[in-house]
């Protein structure tokens, strides 16, 4: 695997909650270096760092994004800051960033931080883009995000799959937290990669990874999981909103998780799906989130009432 990323140009940087993977690209004559996604926005400085490490005196000429959820694209301001790097974006995406529309970036339903960055290209679908001495082609990727894209290298079987694919694990299906169709396109979004057939796949989270065959069936066994109960689906989602957020307050008075959880636009539409049209407090509903995460370890309360990720 190291092998065919150095006859790649590229480097994977594997980065923990709360940033996606970066997947670093060095310049060549014909195109700059390039970064797609580029972790969360508190994690900018070291995203900063890591590029400048790899870059040496190069300056980074562009970054990708494969989606715009907001540890893919929160380091894309000060990127842009440090370089003036040009940004692509997924084309039905593009416009949002344009208007900078903050609900439709899901910015303001999540209650999570990204600076204002512009894109000056968008990465359609059925495209090509040159990154390092090779073409990879744009792939669309719905499911986890109706705009996502996927990148891949023919000749090498490589495939940035970001979100759509993880080794062991299935992402939240975010359309589905909004009542819209979301598992079949996150279930047609592994049949393509089934169909490409790659030999590396580079998630957005963990470190790359060549039994795909095995992820694939994990991936499609959870959907199907959550097809048979969808409440299952909308219990982990919550669980993992939750647990991301912790992981960038990294300690809070219980009240006030309580109090944030019963107040974030897309924890209410969980909480109104769970309800099926009865009537559900939403504050009580969020101690008792609150509380199976201290129950089972992933959080922990001390005496003074301060929750802390554990």
């Amino acid at each position: 695997m190291t092998d065919i990323f150095a006859d790649l140009g590229l480097s994977v940087f594997e980065r923990g909650w709360l940033s996606s993977n970066n997947i670093f690209f060095g310049a060549t004559r014909q195109v700059p270096a390039t970064v797609v996604d580029t972790g969360y926005e508190s994690h900018s400085g070291q995203t900063c760092a890591l590029l400048a490490r790899q870059l040496a005196r190069e300056p980074l000429g562009r970054v990708l994004n494969t989606h715009l959820h907001s540890d893919h694209c929160g380091g894309n301001a000060a990127l842009q800051a440090a370089w003036g790097c040009e940004v692509a974006v997924p084309a039905a995406s593009f416009d949002a960033v344009r208007r900078w529309d903050a609900s439709a970036l899901t910015f303001v339903q999540t209650d999570q931080r990204c600076r204002r960055f512009s894109a000056q290209a968008a990465l359609e679908t059925g495209s090509s883009v040159r990154l390092g001495a090779f073409d990879w082609h744009v792939i669309a990727a719905p499911g986890h995000d109706p705009d996502a894209v996927m990148l891949h290298q023919r000749d090498s079987g490589v495939l940035i799959t970001a979100d759509a694919l993880w080794e062991e694990r299935l992402a939240i299906i975010f359309p589905e937290l909004a009542g819209e169709s979301g598992f079949a396109e996150a279930r047609s979004a592994l049949d393509v990669i089934e169909r490409l057939a790659p030999k590396v796949v580079i998630p957005g989270h963990g470190r790359p990874f060549t039994g795909v065959a095995a992820a694939l069936e994990n991936s499609r066994r959870r959907i199907t999981q959550f097809e048979a109960d969808p409440a299952r689906h909308l219990r982990y989602a919550e669980r993992a909103l939750t647990m991301f957020h912790m992981f960038e307050c990294r300690a809070l008075p219980q009240e006030t998780l309580i109090g944030w959880l019963a107040q974030t636009p897309i924890f209410r539409g969980v909480v109104e799906r769970q309800a099926g049209g009865a009537q559900i407090d939403r504050v009580t509903h969020a101690a008792a989130v609150v509380d199976r995460l201290v129950r089972d370890g992933q959080l922990r309360l001390d005496e003074s009432g301060t929750v802390h990720a554990s």
